[in-house]
């Protein structure tokens, strides 16, 4: 039958959110849980974290950053076209409990992953410490949105182009020297991101959750593909995350594991544009 695009919207060269027909999971999805699309019969399947729903139309929101031959086929769909597979909602939802005041750090296209977490959050009671980042700042996304749910947000820049010249763990370690002491800290972007905010918060035995995003296949425990290792065991993204605590992930297996297909998707790549 297919899943019909009913909206698309460029954010940032490259960066592109899409609202999907869905139903079905969009009256069932929570914040932190995802998605896995396949545009084609032959094409291969991708995780894509659901940034919004909208039950009454029935919809839902992905954010796509244009990487591989599957994401850039993905984006160059139109309103109207359909998606051959839409599975979910996947994954454990994130906990939303009143904790006081938590910190959630994102950076590069995680920041749109960080926002149905933030809105949750705040809508728990808790007090909002939001930090994003991005190389520059035309890649910067869902600055406004989180801002409305943050009561604090800061902003990183690598090139310096907006905000703070550098990395969003700078910023949150910054905040952690001068006093600030969040009963949580969530985290989601870029693997050595994450891995950095872990560094940071484990002095301070501060709590810090990391949403992992290492390579999946079907998304329910099967395949074994996204396994990772936290605390000395190996657990499915998919089904046990993909949320982990981040002083207990092998950030390094990860970062390993996440480029074993880079020699394919360069081939694949030079073979079909």
């Amino acid at each position: 039958m297919g899943y019909t695009i009913l909206s698309k919207e460029t954010l940032a060269p490259g960066i592109t959110r899409f609202e999907i027909e869905a139903p079905l999971i969009a009256r069932k999805a929570l914040p932190g849980q995802f998605v896995i699309i396949r545009v084609t019969e032959k094409g291969e399947r991708i995780p894509l974290t659901i940034v919004d729903t909208d039950p009454e139309r029935g919809s839902l929101s992905i954010v796509v950053l244009e990487a591989g031959r599957t994401t850039k086929l993905l984006s160059s769909l139109e309103p109207g076209q359909t998606l051959l597979n839409c599975v979910g909602p996947l994954g454990r939802p994130t906990e939303i409990n009143l904790y006081g005041e938590v910190a959630c750090v994102g950076g590069g296209v995680g920041v749109a992953c960080l926002y149905p977490v933030v809105r949750g959050l705040k809508q728990a009671g808790n007090k909002i410490l939001t930090v994003i980042g991005a190389r520059t700042a035309q890649l910067l996304i869902f600055e406004q949105e989180l801002r409305r749910w943050s009561d604090e947000l800061l902003v990183s820049t690598d090139d310096g182009s907006r905000g703070h010249k550098g990395l969003v763990h700078e910023l949150l370690k910054r905040a952690l020297e001068e006093g600030r002491r969040p009963n949580l800290v969530y985290a989601v972007g870029p693997v050595l991101m994450m891995k950095a905010i872990a560094e940071v918060t484990k002095p301070y035995q501060i709590k810090t959750l990391a949403s992992l995003n290492p390579i999946m296949v079907d998304g329910t425990g099967m395949c074994g593909s996204c396994r990772v290792e936290v605390g000395g065991r190996m657990r499915f993204a998919c089904v046990d995350g993909p949320e982990f605590d981040a002083h207990q992930v092998d950030f390094d297996l990860l970062l390993k594991r996440n480029q074993r297909y880079l020699e394919e998707e360069k081939l694949s790549a030079t073979l079909h544009g």
